[in-house]
């Protein structure tokens, strides 16, 4: 069963909603999360936290790596910030914060035309899909990067 997760920032303005595949890990796992408004003067401990254009999460590295041994049967310091970030365990639920918002009215206007040609429709919505990923790529988005 899929549990909808949703972590506010430090300061408070943003809320971001997380995945946790295949929930190994606990949403408790996630410590801190800073936006880029409220991470500016934070310090990063590459050892409990992901950076992710200007996106700071901060792990309870205890709790993640008790989770490693138990759930993952591997060894708790494998459970590195990147691991859980990287492999899904405890990552953005999009590509990126705030993406399902980004992309709604872009989305809309190319689904609005597939009645008219499908197939045009069908190789539009693919080319705006490849094309938006590799600019994610550019942007430096993490998840993007491993699309």
């Amino acid at each position: 069963m899929c549990v909808e997760v949703k972590k506010r920032c430090e300061c408070g303005q943003q809320e971001v909603q997380f995945h946790f595949r295949d929930n190994i890990m606990d949403p408790e796992v996630i410590d801190r999360l800073y936006c880029p408004t409220c991470s500016a003067d934070v310090a990063v401990d590459q050892r409990a936290m992901v950076a992710d254009n200007g996106w700071l999460i901060k792990y309870d590295m205890t709790m993640a790596a008790m989770f490693a041994i138990t759930k993952l049967d591997m060894a708790g310091s494998s459970a590195t910030p990147d691991f859980l970030f990287d492999h899904g365990y405890a990552t953005w639920l999009e590509m990126y914060p705030g993406e399902k918002q980004d992309v709604k009215a872009e989305r809309q206007e190319i689904i609005a035309r597939k009645d008219d040609d499908p197939m045009a429709y069908l190789r539009e919505i693919n080319d705006w899909a490849v094309a938006r990923v590799e600019r994610l790529k550019e942007m430096g988005w993490r998840k993007a990067q491993l699309a």
